[in-house]
């Protein structure tokens, strides 16, 4: 007899079906960051993750940051990193920095592709002109190099996609005088998605998804429409960072982007069973026309 645990591994691979044939050729961007950059063992099970999602037909976009990185190599030269209403101020030399560190930490993640049989291009935001941006202020304070997106060219993507590269993107753009700015990898993740018309959008970071209380673990959502994630915003269930990143999920919904996914990158392959499971393992935004998968299963 069959052992169950094989058994279990076929059952899993079935189930991955349909959404291999659904999401076939289409475009998944991947916003990594939070502990799964700091730990090496998730770091590989992330880009194993993107790596499968291309073998099986996805073409996936992988945006990262690297703001704890960043502030590591700010103290390492002595400087002392400095916040306004939780972002970096970002003066010249820090910004010197902060491209330096992510041009590395985007180097590392494409040798991590490359090493697993698949070819990948790390670019910035400034190559091809992809993301073009302006000066964002905080509550009307100059906060220096730090970028608001006001441009998306997606040519480049485009480019690399057709020619089955996975472009892996930093952060960093210029404005129209061509000054080189940070920019919130969130916020190139989101207006990268809706640029290239992504099927998803997955955020890999340090939280689980949405819960109805944040007090109670066994209140994970799994699924929202747009308007019942404004109303949690609304009745207040959502507080502290959670917020922005719900406002960006349902921004990239609006602007074209058919699903959003929030996941908990320190959870071993969450992107693959967030995908390809009937029952997801985060939080799933999407459409107000678009179908919910997994409510026959709650």
């Amino acid at each position: 007899m069959v052992k169950q645990m094989y058994l279990d591994k076929a059952e899993v691979l079935i189930e991955a079906l349909p959404y291999i044939q659904r999401f076939n050729r289409k475009i998944v961007v991947i916003k990594y960051g939070g502990s799964a950059m700091l730990d090496e063992e998730l770091k590989a099970n992330v880009i194993k993750d993107a790596v499968l999602l291309k073998l099986v037909g996805f073409k996936p976009i992988i945006v990262h940051g690297g703001g704890k990185e960043i502030s590591r190599w700010v103290n390492k030269v002595g400087m002392e990193p400095r916040f306004v209403n939780g972002l970096r101020v970002t003066d010249r030399d820090t910004m010197e920095i902060a491209e330096m560190v992510l041009a590395k930490v985007n180097k590392e993640l494409v040798t991590l592709v490359e090493s697993l049989g698949v070819k990948a291009v790390g670019i910035s935001g400034k190559d091809g002109g992809l993301l073009k941006c302006v000066k964002k202020l905080s509550g009307g304070e100059d906060i220096g190099y730090v970028g608001e997106i006001k441009e998306v060219d997606p040519k480049i993507l485009y480019d690399l996609l057709e020619r089955d590269f996975l472009p892996i993107v930093f952060p960093v753009g210029f404005d129209e005088n061509f000054d080189s700015y940070n920019i919130n990898a969130d916020d190139a993740a989101c207006a990268i998605a809706e640029a290239v018309h992504a099927e998803k959008l997955a955020f890999l970071s340090d939280i689980e998804g949405v819960y109805k209380d944040q007090n109670d673990p066994e209140t994970l959502i799994s699924e929202l429409h747009v308007h019942e994630a404004e109303k949690l915003i609304a009745d207040g269930y959502v507080g502290g960072g959670m917020i922005p990143k719900l406002k960006n999920c349902i921004d990239a919904i609006e602007q074209g982007v058919n699903r959003v996914h929030i996941l908990d990158g320190r959870i071993p392959h969450s992107l693959l069973l967030e995908i390809f499971t009937n029952k997801g393992i985060g939080t799933a935004i999407l459409r107000e026309d678009g179908e919910k998968y997994y409510h026959e299963h709650e």
